[in-house]
C-alpha cells in the first residue's frame, strides 16, 4: 500500500538500509566528493603530484557516522593512508586545498555568488622552502584571478614575496601598523 511505501522510504532515508547511511549523509558525501575533486586540482600542484585526497570507504565500520572521512593517497608509496600521518606542512597544503576547493564548489553551486576574499592564518612556517613557493604561487594565482588574499603570518620570507602588506609591529607603547607597497 501507499503507507508501506512511504514507511519504507522513511526507513531508508533514516539509515535503515544495507549501508546504514542516512539520506543526509548521502547528500553530504556527494557534496564532499565535489569539494575533494576541486581540492585535488590544487593539491596536485602544491604537492608536486605526490598527494591526492579521497573519501574513505570503510565498509567494516558500517555505522551512520561513516562515509565522510578523508584519507590521502600517496603516489610515492602507491598506497592510501590516514590524513593524520601528514607532516605539519603537508597538512597545511591539504587544508588550504580543501578550503579553496570548497570556495570553488560553493561558487559553482550558488550561481551568482562570488567569494572574492580569502584570509589564511598561519601555517606557512611549517612548510619547506619548495612547498612554501608552491603555496604562495597558488595564492598569487588567486589574486591575479581577482580575489583579495590576506595572509596572516610571522614567516619573514613572505615579506619578500608579498608586494602590498600591512605589517603589525609590537612596541613598548602598543602595536604599530604600517601599510607597505613594494
Amino acid at each position: 500500500t501507499r503507507y508501506e511505501i512511504t514507511g519504507r522510504l522513511s526507513e531508508v532515508a533514516n539509515g535503515n538500509n544495507e549501508h546504514r547511511l542516512t539520506f543526509q549523509r548521502f547528500v553530504l558525501g556527494a557534496l564532499l566528493d565535489d569539494v575533494v575533486i576541486a581540492a585535488n586540482e590544487r593539491l596536485k600542484t602544491m604537492s608536486r603530484g605526490r598527494y591526492y585526497l579521497q573519501r574513505t570507504l570503510d565498509r567494516a565500520r558500517k555505522n551512520m557516522a561513516g562515509g565522510l572521512d578523508l584519507e590521502v593517497y600517496d603516489n610515492h608509496t602507491g598506497l592510501p593512508r590516514g590524513v593524520g600521518t601528514l607532516s605539519g606542512g603537508e597538512t597545511f597544503l591539504a587544508s588550504l586545498s580543501l578550503a579553496l576547493g570548497l570556495v570553488d564548489v560553493v561558487q559553482s553551486y550558488a550561481g551568482g555568488i562570488h567569494l572574492d576574499t580569502l584570509f589564511v592564518d598561519e601555517g606557512f612556517g611549517t612548510l619547506d622552502p619548495e612547498s612554501l613557493d608552491f603555496a604562495i604561487k597558488s595564492l598569487i594565482d588567486l589574486q591575479k584571478g581577482g580575489r583579495l588574499v590576506g595572509i596572516i603570518s610571522h614567516v619573514p620570507e613572505l615579506k619578500e614575496r608579498i608586494d602590498a602588506r600591512l605589517e603589525v609591529n609590537p612596541s613598548t607603547r602598543g602595536s604599530r601598523a604600517v601599510f607597505k607597497v613594494g
